[in-house]
């Protein structure tokens, strides 16, 4: 994995799920104030890790976009060859991940009787993450088609030159 493309983006990615998945599990099972303020924090630090590396990923493909042929599922989800099967089954299950773990602790700490159980749901937050990193990764290391470079054909306006004037 250390000489395949992309490798910072995902090793990123495993290291904030890894700690999400620690932080809200933790808050879980010991459900006392320091828990919860670090995985309503740690959820809230991968949400906006995962907007801004959803921006940049967003950018890059736009430009990208010029010359290939970028579709939203491969971007996103490193389908369709875009990625190695090693990068596509690691980034995916890590995406699966976070969602299962942050709608998990959120249904067993989902309490509002005032003790800020509902602070888990922050949780829910997380698999920003995960599409923000795939659609960088796809984004600057995926591969794409090439556009189609055929001659542009101008089709005329309606009830021009088919003898209907």
């Amino acid at each position: 994995m250390s000489d395949m493309k992309g490798t910072g983006i995902v090793r990123t990615n495993e290291a904030l799920t890894a700690m999400f998945a620690v932080t809200s599990v933790s808050a879980v099972i010991f459900f006392d104030q320091p828990w919860k303020v670090i995985a309503v924090a740690v959820s809230l630090i991968c949400f906006s890790v995962g907007v801004v590396a959803f921006l940049w990923g967003y950018w890059n493909a736009v430009q990208r976009s010029r010359r290939d042929n970028i579709a939203v599922a491969s971007l996103y989800f490193l389908a369709d060859k875009c990625a190695p099967k090693s990068v596509s089954v690691r980034m995916n299950s890590l995406l699966v991940a976070q969602a299962v773990i942050g709608l998990t602790t959120a249904l067993l700490r989902s309490s509002t009787d005032g003790k800020a159980g509902s602070t888990l749901a922050f949780g829910i937050l997380v698999p920003v993450l995960g599409i923000g990193l795939n659609g960088l990764w796809g984004a600057q290391n995926g591969e794409f088609p090439p556009r189609a470079t055929g001659k542009i054909v101008e089709v005329p306006p309606e009830g021009a030159g088919n003898g209907q004037d």
